[in-house]
């Protein structure tokens, strides 16, 4: 499955549903999708990787590049329905506990709200 990212907004939150990989040729263009959105004022930002396939360390370069900006420029950037392969490649690389994930896309929408 090639890379797909579709934008849905929620409130004061935009989901973006991410299908396929997210490696050296995808994270370019999920690099620009998301700096985009912030620019146009979307700060808190939900990524639902449920249907990501393969992600490499360019796409995790990508996701904590995109995390340190979102958080540094009063943006919030949240994971929803982490694979189970995904989280035991970030619990390998020590990266887990950078990304605060949720199973629940109500859950991780309600977590928008204590933090904004």
């Amino acid at each position: 499955m090639s890379f797909r990212a579709v934008t849905r907004r929620n409130g004061d939150v935009t989901v973006v549903d991410v299908a396929g990989q997210i490696t050296s040729d995808e994270a370019g263009a999920l690099h620009d999708l998301l700096h985009d959105l912030f620019a146009k004022g979307q700060r808190n930002i939900l990524l639902n990787l449920a249907e990501v396939t393969h992600l490499d360390s360019s796409g995790i370069g990508e996701l904590v590049r995109i995390h340190t900006k979102f958080c540094r420029d009063g943006g919030s950037l949240k994971m929803l329905q982490l694979s189970a392969r995904v989280q035991d490649l970030l619990r390998r690389i020590n990266l887990y506990t950078v990304f605060e994930d949720y199973p629940d896309e109500s859950e991780a929408l309600k977590s928008f709200g204590k933090s904004a």
